[in-house]
């Protein structure tokens, strides 16, 4: 039996997943004074009791049910794109906290593909600033590239890895600019967290609490302002009135079904549950799922491309040791017409914990690596370098989310995630393979392993001004149903061409100021 605070009543806001964007709406609407419960399908974790500096172990804090993929390049599911639990992706991310750029709403404008977002970068930026503050994000005195250069809150962190000092070297001397990556980790202490000390296990939860998450910065904040937050809590159905608008959710906990009851309905579970839970919603008034009468639930699904290139050198680069991504370059960010394709990329210095390490190599292109080949790779790990590539993946409908015949333990079709790399896509990577190989070669290295591989799933549910060829408005507000909204990275229009999780949060800030400025004039109008 789940105690519930809120059980037999009717909330002002229930919100679905307490990951990068509810757990912001959780503390802003809740503070606001209004009445909230969050659920999550995973645990309430404590850092220093249910996180360990191990890998195996804490692939737990990824989503491990069964995904059905599909198509000519299936993605691998799992820790790397999702979360599962309190703080969701947050509490296992890289924490690197850029900011998208002018261009990454505008192309169709710039480049004549995918389509424009219905906001443009000015109307993010107070949100980026406030949220940026809000953690205390670390980073240079200037940052090169973008619309915003510095400073950050809180100045960058040092001393910086030995991947990150020969990435940096590499670049220097083929006349690419590099940068100390912004990041949501602490350099100094703040809000009574301590500052990093480079243990190096941000993938795998951050023990000392350096490293943001909502888990401990959002969630509790809420709590205190009086939300109730329900872990473990598997979210089956958004509930419909006869008047068309949502009334709540369904949710099911140590097997037994329960309701909640709310005025709005916020789904922020990530880009393949949210639309798996829309579509499996679907009634008897919205037969094609809820908020899907554009039929753009599910479609334009996207990830980064996010090749590793792996170089052996002759001293000790040990990858293991600090922050994983201490460097970055955005040098090649913009479409440039000199290439054979449009937009951009960015590109990291990207340390890896061993077994990471083993399991990449493992899968390198050109055929597995295994065997005695790779018992002498893992021998000599402490001798290569890695770059990492975030590249942008052009929105395709073929790339969807949809519902599969097979049924989960709840009774619900599992999600089916169908991806393939269009012509773009491809030819992008090949350019940022060869710029990634260039400066590890420069930096003294031999180019041994390229890894396919993608991160940052996005789109989905994209937001857009058209009812026909969008689902949700600028806000997250769905055209179909005015009280439900979608607020995390479905509602992307592109992918963009850095990590998402501050363009993720500054959405949430954004939607929740208009979610309070709504219900303020909605009770001045029965004041009246």
């Amino acid at each position: 039996m789940i105690k519930r605070r809120f059980a037999d009543q009717e909330v002002d806001a229930v919100i679905v997943g307490a990951g990068a964007a509810g757990g912001v709406l959780a503390k802003e609407l809740s503070e606001a004074g209004m009445s909230v419960v969050v659920l999550d399908a995973g645990p309430f974790r404590d850092p220093q009791k249910d996180f360990a500096s191990d890998e195996l172990s804490m692939k737990n804090l990824g989503w491990q049910d069964t995904r059905i993929v599909d198509g000519n390049d299936p993605l691998q599911m799992g820790h790397n794109n999702s979360g599962r639990g309190i703080g969701g992706g947050t509490v296992h991310f890289t924490a690197v906290f850029l900011r998208f750029h002018d261009a990454d709403f505008k192309a169709r404008t710039m480049d004549g593909v995918a389509d424009d977002w219905p906001i443009g970068y000015e109307d993010l930026e107070p949100y980026y600033s406030k949220i940026e503050k809000e953690i205390a994000v670390s980073g240079p005195k200037h940052f090169p590239w973008g619309n915003y250069h510095g400073p950050y809150p809180y100045p960058e962190r040092e001393p910086l890895s030995p991947n990150a000092y020969m990435f940096m070297n590499g670049c220097e001397k083929l006349g690419i600019r590099s940068s100390v990556a912004p990041l949501a980790i602490l350099s100094a202490p703040f809000e009574g967290r301590p500052p990093c000390i480079n243990r190096g296990f941000c993938n795998q939860g951050c023990m000392p609490d350096a490293k943001f998450s909502t888990l401990i910065v959002h969630i509790p904040k809420a709590i205190k302002a009086g939300a109730e937050v329900l872990a473990d809590c598997m979210v089956t159905q958004v509930l419909m009135g006869q008047d068309g608008r949502a009334k709540g959710i369904t949710f099911v906990h140590d097997g037994k079904t329960y309701e909640q009851k709310a005025k709005l309905v916020i789904l922020s579970a990530y880009v393949v549950e949210t639309p798996r839970l829309l579509l499996n919603s679907a009634n008897a008034q919205f037969s094609n799922g809820l908020a899907n009468s554009s039929g753009w639930v599910g479609k334009s699904m996207m990830v980064h491309s996010s090749q590793d290139v792996y170089a052996k050198f002759d001293d000790e680069i040990r990858l293991y040791k600090g922050t994983p991504v201490l460097a970055t370059t955005q040098d090649f960010y913009r479409t440039d017409p000199n290439n054979n394709f449009v937009r951009g990329y960015t590109l990291h210095s990207h340390g890896v914990r061993p077994v990471g390490f083993a399991n990449g190599i493992s899968q390198a292109k050109g055929g597995p690596i295994w065997g005695e080949r790779l018992r002498e790779a893992l021998l000599d790990y402490n001798y290569y370098g890695r770059v990492t590539l975030v590249g942008e993946v052009l929105p395709s409908e073929t790339n969807r989310v949809t519902l599969a015949d097979e049924k989960d333990e709840y009774g619900l079709p599992r999600a089916k995630v169908t991806f393939s790399y269009g012509d773009n896509d491809r030819k992008l990577i090949d350019h940022a393979v060869g710029n990634m190989s260039a400066i590890l070669e420069a930096a003294g290295g031999k180019v041994e392993f390229v890894i396919p591989d993608t991160a940052h799933m996005m789109g989905g549910c994209r937001m857009g001004n058209d009812p026909e060829s969008s689902v949700v408005n600028s806000y997250g507000q769905t055209h179909d149903i005015p009280n439900l909204f979608v607020c995390d990275a479905s509602i992307f229009v592109t992918s963009g061409a850095g990590n998402p999780t501050n363009t993720v949060m500054s959405l949430a800030l954004r939607t929740a100021d208009y979610i309070k400025e709504k219900a303020k004039k909605l009770e001045l109008s029965r004041s009246v």
